[in-house]
C-alpha cells in the first residue's frame, strides 16, 4: 500500500486497519517487570549518614540553652579587621586577609579590568581551551617568588593538594606527614594508593626514625609539612627536614598556605623566614584565598614538575581554569605584598602583641609563635562555643574549633591576626577573653553534663 492509496481509505476501511495494529500490539507479550532488590534499611534516608544524628542533637542543645551557631554567619560587607555581622561593627578574628589586601584599590582595579576584557569565567578546562595572559602572569611570579622554575595556579587549594598528591605518589611509595596535616594533604595520600604514615607534631625525632626504618620497602618517598599550622600557629624546622629529605633520598613538600604573607622579612614565607634555600624544597604548595586576595590553589617547583601537572593530575586538567579576574587580583595583590613589606612587619608586631596579652592573662596559647595565627586552648567543645557567642555580644567575631576538628580536650578559639588591626582590638580582645572564660567556669561543666545525657 502505497501513501497516496492509504489517505484514499474510506472511514471505515481506516478504523478496521487502526483495530487490527492494535489487536496485533495487545497480542504480543509482556516484557516481564524490572527487579526490585530491597536496600538495607535506611540506606536511602540522608539522616542515617554518620554523625548527622550527632549533628542535631547538638543543633537542639544549643537552641534549648539559647547558644547562637557560631557557623556559617552573614557578613554584610568586606571582613578584614571589621566586620559587619546582623547590622553590627565588630572587630574580626576570623579572617585569613593577613596584609588587609582584599579591598585594596590596586586589587579592585585589577579584578575590574580583567572582568571587561576576558569576562568573569575561563569558562573551560585551560589544557583544552586555551588561557588568558593574566594566568600566565601569576604563574611567572609566583615562580619568581620563590625562585624556581615555573608555577601553576588552579581554582582551589584544597583539589591542589588532593590532587596533585594523589597523581604524583602511588602503590608502591610512601607518603610521611606531620600528624597535623590539613585535611587535603591527608585524602590526597589516600587517593594516590601509596603508604601513609604520621609523625608526631614537629617531631622531626620521630620522622628520622621512621625513614630510617622503611625506607628501603619503598620505591618514592614524599615527605610533607606546612609552613604555617592553622590551628596552632607554630612550625617546623624546615633547615633540618631539608637535611633529613635529602638523606633519605625523598621529595619534600611544603605547604605554604598560611605562611604566605606572614613569615620571612617580606613575606615570602618559611623558606625566607629559615633561610633556606627555595630550591631545595621540591614542592612549594600555596592558596590564593589568603594573602592574596582571590581563590584557588598553585604549586611551585622545577619546569619538570610543573609540566606533569598540566598534563596529568586530574584537578588541572578536567577543572576549569582559574577565573580571570581572580588570577589578576592575586597577582595585583602579590605586587602590593612585594613593595609594601611594613605591612608585613606591622603584622608581625599585631602577631607577638597579641600572644602576649594573650599569655599576660593566664591564657593557654599552646606552641604559637606570635605570628598571624594563635589559639586559646579552652579544652571542652561547649566551652569554646560558649565562649565565641558571648565574645560576639561584646563585638569580637572569633570562632571556634570543635571536636572533632581537634581532640575534645584542646576544644579553642583561633584568633586570626591581621595588619590592619589595631593596638586597642588586640588588646580589648585578650581582655575579653580572660573576663569571659573565668564567667564559664562551672557554668559550662553543668551544661557539658547535661549535654551528654541528651545525647
Amino acid at each position: 500500500m502505497t501513501e497516496d492509496s492509504a489517505h484514499r481509505l474510506s472511514d471505515a476501511d481506516r478504523q478496521a486497519l487502526f483495530a487490527h495494529v492494535s489487536r496485533r500490539r495487545t497480542s504480543e507479550p509482556k516484557p516481564a517487570p524490572a527487579k526490585v532488590v530491597a536496600a538495607p534499611e535506611g540506606a536511602t534516608d540522608f539522616t542515617t549518614l554518620p554523625g548527622y544524628k550527632e549533628l542535631q542533637t547538638q543543633a537542639t542543645f544549643a537552641q534549648m540553652i539559647g547558644l547562637k551557631s557560631p557557623f556559617f554567619r552573614v557578613h554584610e560587607h568586606r571582613a578584614g579587621h571589621e566586620t559587619l555581622i546582623g547590622n553590627r561593627v565588630l572587630a574580626n578574628f576570623s579572617s585569613y586577609d593577613y596584609l588587609g589586601l582584599n579591598g585594596h584599590p590596586e586589587v579592585q582595579g585589577a579584578a575590574k579590568a580583567a572582568i571587561d576584557r576576558y569576562g568573569t569565567s575561563a569558562s573551560a578546562s585551560r589544557l583544552v581551551a586555551g588561557e588568558r595572559p593574566v594566568h600566565r602572569e601569576l604563574e611567572a611570579a609566583l615562580a619568581g617568588l620563590y625562585g624556581v622554575e615555573a608555577a601553576v595556579v588552579m581554582v582551589s587549594g584544597h583539589a591542589t593538594n588532593v590532587g596533585v598528591i594523589g597523581a604524583l605518589m602511588g602503590p608502591k611509595d610512601l607518603i610521611v606527614h606531620d600528624e597535623l596535616s590539613h585535611n587535603s594533604i591527608v585524602l590526597g595520600a589516600q587517593l594516590s594508593g601509596a603508604q601513609r604514615r604520621s609523625f608526631p607534631h614537629n617531631d622531626l625525632d620521630a620522622l628520622e626514625k621512621l625513614l630510617a626504618a622503611g625506607r628501603r620497602q619503598y620505591h618514592r618517598v614524599l615527605i610533607i609539612v606546612e609552613g604555617l599550622y592553622s590551628m596552632d600557629g607554630d612550625w617546623p624546622d624546615l633547615a633540618r627536614v631539608v637535611d633529613i629529605k635529602s638523606r633519605y633520598g625523598a621529595w619534600l613538600m611544603l605547604d605554604e598556605a598560611h605562611s604566605l604573607g606572614v613569615l620571612g622579612r617580606r613575606g615570602f614565607g618559611l623558606v625566607e623566614q629559615t633561610g633556606v634555600d627555595p630550591k631545595a624544597v621540591d614542592i612549594t604548595m600555596g592558596t590564593l584565598s589568603k594573602t592574596l586576595s582571590g581563590a584557588g590553589g598553585y604549586i611551585a617547583g622545577s619546569a619538570a614538575l610543573v609540566e606533569y601537572i598540566k598534563t596529568s593530575v586530574g584537578a588541572f586538567v578536567f577543572s576549569v581554569g582559574l577565573a580571570p579576574p581572580v588570577a589578576a587580583a592575586s597577582h595585583a595583590a602579590l605586587d602590593v605584598m612585594m613593595r609594601e613589606p611594613d605591612r608585613v612587619e606591622r603584622l608581625r608586631r599585631n602577631g607577638k602583641r597579641f600572644l602576649a596579652a594573650v599569655r599576660s592573662h593566664g591564657l593557654d596559647a599552646g606552641p604559637s609563635e606570635g605570628s598571624a595565627i594563635t589559639p586559646v586552648i579552652v579544652g571542652e567543645s561547649l566551652k569554646a562555643a560558649m565562649l565565641s557567642d558571648k565574645l560576639g555580644d561584646r563585638g569580637f567575631n572569633v570562632m571556634p574549633i570543635l571536636h572533632p576538628a581537634v581532640p575534645e580536650r584542646l576544644a579553642r578559639l583561633r584568633f586570626f591576626i591581621t595588619s590592619q588591626h589595631t593596638d586597642e582590638q588586640i588588646d580589648e580582645a585578650a581582655r575579653a577573653t580572660a573576663e569571659e572564660i573565668g564567667g564559664l567556669v562551672g557554668t559550662a561543666d553543668v551544661m557539658q553534663s547535661f549535654a551528654k545525657g541528651l545525647a
